[in-house]
């Protein structure tokens, strides 16, 4: 009997004692996930190490243990943290969703983007990863994202890659909106920053007969709920005399992907129209086709110009392709067409870029010169020309300024001496400060 007493006590100590251990284990697990959320990673780091060195780990800990590694920069033993937890835990998603962000975190984008397709095969229609498979798609094609924007808003963690500054709460959508506005930016996508300021000044020179034509503007841009305005002064020197002409845009929104741009000019100068009007009426579809039409009026002193303008634009990954072309009735009931091809890439974003553009006849919009007392803009519709330029923009690291270059090349034929061509080149530069 005292023996069997003996047995019962024994069980009871060591049962006591076993309690007592796994809830020093458990106490330790919660102190150290608190401390890692509260961004003490190092502290709760320190604390893990002891318990995932222990015999028996749980996925628990070992998974926040991987998480302080990636938080800590230490990537690659993360990596392998990972793939040791995922190769006995495959349907486990939130292993799968730390591991993909390890990567995204080492810019390991093509490793990032494995890992996301081999985890929807576990985990199928995860909206999580598959926008974290999206990121991985954009980082390989060579978008930058900012420092912290890997990183789960509702967490107060600091890594090597997340600011001290508090994270607001729509930095998930902030990243969604960039990758949007990579290839599919319009005049009337909000921007963060409403206002904005932008200086341009250029030349030309000709190979024979012109003197140099110098241009320069300046405008001021303010997006509002209802769409975009901006008013221009634009300036022009030409053999020896000085014009100005007064200018506004206006991007007004229509309805989901519907935009209209409507613009009138006027000046008092025989450098520029007296007066002009044009308006085209914008369709962006998702799938990345845009389309548009319109027109525009010039009144000369002695002539009124008509034009008939269309447009068909296509966004294909970073790759922007576009093709307007300009119908203006002529004399003798002939009709004249004019186009040009932009091709542009884009690069960290859709505020950076560099395109090529190519023309062929003449379109109203261009920049209109004179020769002595002679006009040439009334009779430059009628000529044939050919137009080659090169263009690239970049902005600031805050993004707050834009630069933007361009070079061009002109083989105009003279309206004076049909057949006979001279050559222009011309060069700008534009600088943009937002605000």
């Amino acid at each position: 009997m005292n023996k069997k007493y003996l047995h019962i006590i024994l069980l009871v100590l060591l049962a006591g004692i076993y309690r007592g251990t796994g809830q020093d284990i458990a106490d330790n697990f919660d102190t150290a996930y608190a401390l890692a959320y509260e961004g003490k990673t190092n502290t709760a780091h320190n604390m893990l190490y002891v318990l995932v060195n222990k015999s028996a780990t749980d996925v628990d800990t070992s998974l926040l243990w991987a998480k302080t590694l990636s938080w800590r920069g230490d990537y690659d033993l993360a990596r392998s943290s990972f793939n040791s937890i995922l190769s006995n835990t495959k349907n486990n998603r939130k292993v799968w969703i730390s591991a993909i962000k390890n990567e995204l975190y080492a810019k390991n984008y093509a490793t990032a983007l494995g890992l996301s397709n081999k985890a929807l095969v576990y985990i199928e229609k995860d909206s999580e990863i598959i926008r974290l498979k999206a990121l991985a798609t954009e980082g390989i094609n060579g978008f930058s994202y900012d420092d912290d924007g890997w990183y789960n808003v509702e967490s107060a963690v600091k890594t090597k890659l997340v600011t001290a500054k508090k994270q607001k709460a729509t930095l998930a959508k902030d990243i969604g909106d960039k990758n949007e506005e990579l290839v599919r930016k319009t005049p009337v996508t909000e921007e963060k920053l409403k206002n904005s300021v932008m200086v341009n000044s250029s030349v030309t020179v000709f190979d024979k007969r012109f003197d140099p034509i110098t241009t320069s503007s300046i405008a001021y841009k303010r997006q509002t709920p209802f769409g975009s305005i901006i008013p221009r002064i634009n300036n022009s020197n030409r053999v020896g005399k000085n014009g100005i002409q007064l200018d506004i845009d206006l991007y007004p929104k229509i309805a989901k992907g519907f935009y209209a741009y409507v613009n009138y000019g006027y000046s008092e100068s025989d450098l520029y129209p007296n007066h002009k009007v044009g308006g085209d009426i914008y369709y962006n579809h998702k799938s990345g086709l845009e389309f548009s039409g319109g027109g525009r009026f010039i009144n000369f002193t002695t002539r009124d110009i008509k034009s008939i303008t269309n447009s068909i634009g296509y966004y294909k990954g970073n790759y922007y392709f576009s093709l307007r072309s300009f119908i203006t009735p002529a004399v003798d009931n002939l009709t004249n067409v004019s186009g040009n091809l932009l091709v542009r890439k884009y690069l960290k974003d859709a505020d950076n870029y560099m395109g090529i553009n190519v023309g062929y006849g003449f379109s109203p919009e261009l920049r209109q010169f004179t020769s002595g007392d002679q006009l040439l803009a009334e009779t430059l519709l009628y000529i044939e020309s050919q137009r080659l330029s090169l263009e690239y923009q970049f902005t600031s690291k805050n993004n707050l300024s834009a630069y933007r270059t361009n070079v061009g090349v002109l083989r105009q034929e003279q309206s004076f001496d049909p057949g006979s061509y001279f050559y222009s080149i011309s060069a700008g530069l534009t600088y943009e400060f937002n605000f």
